[in-house]
Parts: C-alpha cells; sequence; structure tokens
C-alpha cells in the first residue's frame, strides 16, 4: 500500500516543542491532514510514544514509537523501532549515555509527559537536548541491537547534521536511509553527495508546532502499514518511495 508519512515529530516532551504538542493533537492533526502514518520522536526520549500509540488506534493513524538521538558529535539521528517495548528499553538504555544535567524550565521549557488524555503525569528532569556519549559510527549497531533503524536526520541543515559536521557519511555508519526537510534540494544534493542516489530519501517535517505538521506529500509502499513493517522496510533498503 502507498501510506504516505511524516516521520519526525516533536511533543511537548521536547524542551523545544510546543505544548500544544500533545498526543492527541499531534495524531488527530495527522488524521486530518490525511497522513496514514507518523513517528514520535523527541530528543533522547520516547516516553511519549505510548501515549500517542494508544491515540492513533482510536483515530485510525499508524504511530511508530521512536527518537531523535543526538550522538556525541552532536548529530542528530532519527531511531525508528517496531513497538513500544523495545522502544521503552532503548529510551532505558540512553538515559544510561546521557549526561544528568538538570533541566532548567526558565530557560528551555517544560519537558512534559502525558497519558493518551492529554493530562499530564510526569515531567523529564534531565535536559533532554544535550548529546550522548554514542557516537554516529556506533548507533547503527546499538538501534540494531534493539531491533530498530535508525538514519541521519536532516542532512540538507547546517546544524545537528551529519554533511554539515563530518561533511559526508562515513561508510562505516551503515546507514540504509537519509532523511531531508521539505525544502531540501534533492538534485543538489545528490550531485554533491553521489551515494545518497542508492538509498531511501526520507522526507519529513521535524516538526515542532503543529502547523508545522507535513501534509501528504511523500509516501512509502509498505506491505502493511505498520511500525514492523517500516522499520523492516528500511532496514534493508528494501523501499518503493516517493514525494
Amino acid at each position: 500500500m502507498k501510506a504516505y508519512y511524516d516521520l519526525h515529530l516533536h511533543s511537548c516532551l521536547s524542551p523545544c516543542g510546543d505544548k500544544d504538542m500533545t498526543p492527541n493533537n499531534i495524531v488527530n492533526m495527522a488524521a486530518i491532514l490525511g497522513l496514514d502514518i507518523i513517528a514520535l520522536t523527541d530528543h533522547n526520549s520516547c516516553k511519549n510514544c505510548k501515549a500517542a500509540i494508544e491515540v492513533g488506534k482510536t483515530a485510525g493513524i499508524t504511530v511508530v514509537p521512536g527518537m531523535e538521538l543526538c550522538t556525541s558529535e552532536e548529530i542528530h539521528v532519527v531511531c525508528l523501532f517496531p513497538d513500544l517495548d523495545s522502544s521503552a528499553a532503548f529510551d532505558k538504555y540512553v538515559n544510561t549515555r546521557c549526561m544528568a544535567i538538570k533541566n532548567r524550565e526558565d530557560i528551555y521549557g517544560e519537558q512534559l509527559i502525558m497519558d493518551s488524555n492529554d493530562k499530564i503525569i510526569g515531567k523529564e528532569d534531565n535536559l533532554l537536548i544535550l548529546a550522548s556519549d554514542i557516537s554516529v559510527s556506533q548507533v547503527h549497531r546499538v538501534v540494531d541491537g534493539f531491533g530498530g533503524v535508525c538514519y541521519p536526520a536532516h542532512i540538507d541543515r547546517d546544524s545537528y547534521s551529519i554533511l554539515s559536521s563530518l561533511g559526508g557519511i562515513p561508510p562505516e555508519c551503515n546507514f540504509t536511509a537519509v532523511e531531508i526537510t521539505a525544502k531540501g534540494n534533492v538534485e543538489k544534493l545528490k550531485k554533491q553527495h553521489p551515494f545518497i542516489c542508492d538509498i531511501p530519501l526520507i522526507k519529513s517535517s521535524d516538526a515542532h508546532y503543529l502547523e508545522n505538521i507535513h501534509e501528504p506529500q511523500a509516501f512509502l509502499e509498505l506491505p502493511q502499514c505498520t511500525p514492523q513493517s517500516l522499520v523492516e522496510i528500511l532496514s534493508n533498503k528494501n523501499v518503493i518511495w516517493g514525494r
């Protein structure tokens, strides 16, 4: 099936995420826009994925549990998982690989954990936007160990991207896809970095506000519209994609 997606969304758990980015608001906006599958990818945390998945079941939207990991080089990497248990285990692991520096709400904002009714059930005390001590060359192996798939985020940006930091993608990273922004110049990127011609280009919003969530414009051909199918095809580069 042709599944329209946005695989990079932040909730109010991310300190830079708007307070309106609650599980219900995110999922229902995706439904209004006509998306089929979305991923919740907060900075260094998966703690709002459970609520979003529960809302998605009611709204008829597939929600993939995920995370935007900040590597030791301060490169952002999208990590997606086939189920909630694997994402929760990865969340616990990443927590042990990040610096325990308390969040300053007066500077960075609140980091809210919610249930499926958008009720606040907790706050993340440690600041989530800091770098972990996981290097970009280690991420694939680590995420694969939890049954997930990962790829570098917004490679066409000037900050927190693998191209701006390293100038390319080292082969030892073993990434099977890359993400570009909605305004990314695909042809220019292909000329500058020919290696991306042979792997899927995932075009997602990195939305921190409801109005920035993508309308249906990019799609993947999935055997089933499930997190498991998505992770499997992205892991094997075996994907038909378009925009």
